[in-house]
């Protein structure tokens, strides 16, 4: 059976962010995922997780200028500075967190710049960060995103990560297969999972078109669950949906196919 790690980000958004680690427990969850930790003491955060018998399964670097559109650092040149700075600072806090994985994620190329350049400044930073994060004891993740969502988004197709992957080494970086995602962009959800699986360090899931939780959509959960099974994925799915109501009222899905 999947192991299923709530998203502090997207659920739960009926309470205020730190109160969702224990609305998170309440509901049966014994991990959690969310976007960005940095506007919260770590020493808060790991007080929240262990008052509930949380594990932070993951989290992810600084974007950049998240709220001017910004998704990333790593394959924007001129960034390299800030770029090292967030991946410090993220893993200080991965440390105090207890957290073995933090999402890297690429960025959206800026207008102008080509895609050769983005990929040669994206393998560096990369290649530098997975060094500072294997002698922490952390392993970087990257994750294809759609580009419905993200236009421009550097990363795209599960492919495309796995050679990014293989290239830097998986004992530094590995693959964040989101079903969403990849739906979205390509399809042939299991198909990609089973080819895959020996670079894929974390899972997420959402239904699509509208990422909403399991079963309002197209996907067929039932056999995606029974797959992951199947291929002996051990590592954790994290919820990164948007609930369609109430949030705990929404988790009936678990129930509906038997996880």
């Amino acid at each position: 059976m999947p192991r299923f790690a709530a998203n502090l980000s997207m659920m739960f958004n009926e309470h205020p962010f730190l109160d969702r680690f224990d609305a998170a427990a309440k509901a049966g969850f014994t991990a959690v995922e969310f976007l960005f930790p940095f506007e919260y003491p770590a020493v808060e955060l790991k007080r929240r997780l262990d008052a509930n018998g949380l594990t932070q399964v993951l989290f992810n670097m600084p974007p950049g200028d998240w709220a001017s559109g910004e998704r990333g650092l790593t394959a924007l040149p001129g960034r390299q500075a800030q770029f090292r700075d967030g991946v410090k600072l993220s893993l200080d806090y991965a440390t105090a967190l207890g957290c073995k994985l933090a999402h890297c994620m690429a960025g959206i190329v800026p207008p102008g710049v080509s895609q050769t350049t983005a990929a040669s400044v994206y393998a560096a930073n990369l290649a530098w960060a997975g060094e500072q994060a294997l002698a922490a004891g952390v392993k970087l993740a990257i994750e294809p995103i759609n580009h419905r969502d993200m236009p421009g988004y550097f990363l795209n197709t599960e492919a495309q990560g796995a050679a990014v992957v293989e290239a830097i080494g998986f004992d530094r970086v590995g693959l964040q297969f989101d079903v969403y995602h990849c739906q979205t962009t390509e399809g042939d959800l299991t198909k990609r999972m089973e080819l895959h699986l020996p670079l894929i360090v974390h899972m997420q899931v959402a239904d699509v078109p509208a990422r909403n939780e399991p079963g309002t959509g197209e996907i067929g959960w039932r056999y995606v669950f029974r797959r992951m099974d199947e291929l002996g994925y051990t590592g954790w799915v994290g919820l990164e949906y948007r609930p369609a109501g109430e949030t705990v009222a929404g988790l009936v899905w678990r129930r509906d196919f038997g996880v």
